[in-house]
């Protein structure tokens, strides 16, 4: 006599989520052998590191575990919501990334050099940002937010206009006048460089 075995059907995310919210951290570790790996996937593969990617993904399930009970399931699917997160934390690190880098708060010359550089070249990239921080200072205020706000928070000349409570006309001549001080700045640089040498 066949004995018909009842398998356990798997949880759907949906169930998992309302699971999270109620607090269950076993329900949570089911979402991130579910999901992890892909969303690791997708944050490295946006991101272009590694370990950035896995930041994002530890923030994404931060951000499950204390937000499970503002899913709704009826606005979309569970997988949605997560990948969602995912992406607008890949935002905000690629801007953290940004600001850090234009700022001079990471080791650039790494990155600006090719891998194989040597303390020469390293050297001559962070002398180089140092140049374009020193040329963002002498701006006139409202072109170095103007162009700022381009460069870090990658906001279109509407947006720029909006931030800064101004026409997109006047955003356009303040990103215009501004490049074209700093390239100036940079030619001055380059050519005392020249100079020297």
């Amino acid at each position: 006599m066949d004995v018909a075995v009842r398998h356990e059907e798997p949880r759907g995310d949906d169930e998992l989520l309302a699971r999270v919210a109620a607090g269950s951290q076993a329900a949570l570790a089911e979402l991130i052998a579910r999901h992890g790996r892909g969303l690791r996937t997708f944050a490295a593969r946006y991101l272009g590191h590694a370990a950035d990617a896995e930041d994002v993904v530890q923030e994404v399930f931060v951000t499950v575990w204390k937000q499970a009970a503002h899913f709704d399931p009826k606005r979309g699917r569970a997988s949605t919501w997560l990948y969602r997160i995912a992406a607008n934390r890949c935002i905000d690190q690629r801007r953290r990334r940004a600001l850090r880098s234009f700022m001079g708060l990471d080791d650039v010359g790494v990155e600006l050099a090719a891998p194989e550089a040597d303390a020469e070249a390293t050297t001559a990239a962070r002398q180089e940002l140092a140049i374009v921080r020193d040329g963002l200072s002498r701006l006139p205020e409202r072109q170095r937010m103007a162009l700022l706000l381009r460069a870090v928070g990658d906001l279109d000349i509407a947006g720029i206009a909006e931030v800064m409570g101004s026409s997109a006309g006047s955003a356009e001549q303040l990103l215009v006048r501004g490049r074209r001080a700093l390239r100036d700045h940079l030619a001055m640089a380059a050519t005392s460089r020249e100079r020297k040498s």
